[in-house]
């Protein structure tokens, strides 16, 4: 008994017979006073008493652990079994967030690929059938990765040096259909060179624009804004909305404002900030004028052509 992981509590008629090592750490009773004496006055807990009483099983958060807790019952004797599932239930809940997080990543190449193979139900052009394919072949390598990225973990892979008007041509490409369905247009700033993943860059941009498209007023232009800061560049993206409270909270994991509508997982701005953190930059939200400013930062590389 002394060598099982789990804390172990024998009891015959209400009073412990025995408590194991791992029990005596956990409880801070060692065996010799314990022996004797009823089990309220070893695990100081109610409701391991009463489980003790019925059987059955429950979990408890102690101090910051999660303990699984059973109790069996033959006559006068009882035993209770008290493990330590915290950190299987942090690998859980790590899982649950990577679920998210691939789901919401999958989702704009997917979209994309949709987009392209509908297009190409119809009759068209030889040179525009062929761009269709390009892209479908572009959106299909860029699913490849993610895929790849299972295997190694989340994190930013393949940075490279490129200017942000790489990045800006792909992301106009791809919102095209719902700048021109939502009667909206999109501006960008001033080139820069930078040092980032393109398709991690293509995610947190796609990310700002189409929160900014969706919870900005109809028919408005989104505008993107690039500035040195430093050795860093900043991008803005910035919508006429209504000012937002407490932006810091949106970019916790599955949190969505007040005025979100319709279906979401409130991991767009999670994904967004750990992306960019990803690289050592930041990433926040304020407001400027009469807009909502969503902003973050990325490695630059001096002047356009260096």
């Amino acid at each position: 008994m002394d060598a099982l992981p789990q804390a172990v509590l024998l009891t015959r008629a209400g009073l412990v017979t025995r408590v194991n090592a791992s029990a005596v750490r956990l409880w801070g009773v060692p065996q010799e006073r314990a022996s004797g004496r009823p089990v309220l006055e070893v695990v100081r807990r109610h409701t391991l008493e009463t489980l003790l009483e019925r059987g059955g099983e429950l979990e408890l958060e102690v101090t910051g652990r999660t303990l699984r807790c059973t109790a069996t019952r033959s006559g006068e004797h009882t035993a209770l079994i008290v493990e330590d599932v915290t950190e299987h239930r942090r690998r859980e809940a790590e899982l649950r967030e990577a679920t998210a997080v691939l789901s919401h990543e999958f989702r704009t190449p997917v979209a994309a690929l949709r987009g392209v193979l509908e297009a190409l139900e119809y009759d068209m052009p030889r040179d525009l059938s062929q761009n269709f394919v390009r892209q479908g072949l572009q959106e299909t390598e860029r699913l490849a990765r993610l895929v790849e990225d299972l295997a190694v973990g989340f994190r930013p892979t393949r940075a490279r040096t490129l200017p942000l008007a790489e990045a800006f041509t792909r992301a106009e490409r791809l919102l095209k259909a719902d700048l021109h369905a939502r009667g909206a247009a999109v501006t960008f700033g001033a080139d820069h060179l930078v040092r980032a993943d393109p398709d991690k860059l293509l995610q947190v941009l796609l990310n700002l624009i189409e929160n900014a498209l969706k919870y900005g007023p109809a028919g408005q232009r989104v505008e993107v804004v690039t500035a040195e800061r430093g050795t860093w560049v900043e991008v803005s993206v910035l919508d006429r909305g209504t000012p937002i409270p407490d932006t810091e909270n949106l970019f916790r994991a599955h949190t969505r404002g007040r005025a979100a509508t319709g279906q979401g997982s409130g991991m767009g701005l999670y994904i967004v900030r750990s992306i960019v953190q990803g690289w050592g930059g930041q990433a926040w939200a304020e407001r400027r004028g009469d807009a909502n400013a969503f902003c973050f930062t990325l490695p630059g590389v001096g002047g356009l052509g260096l």
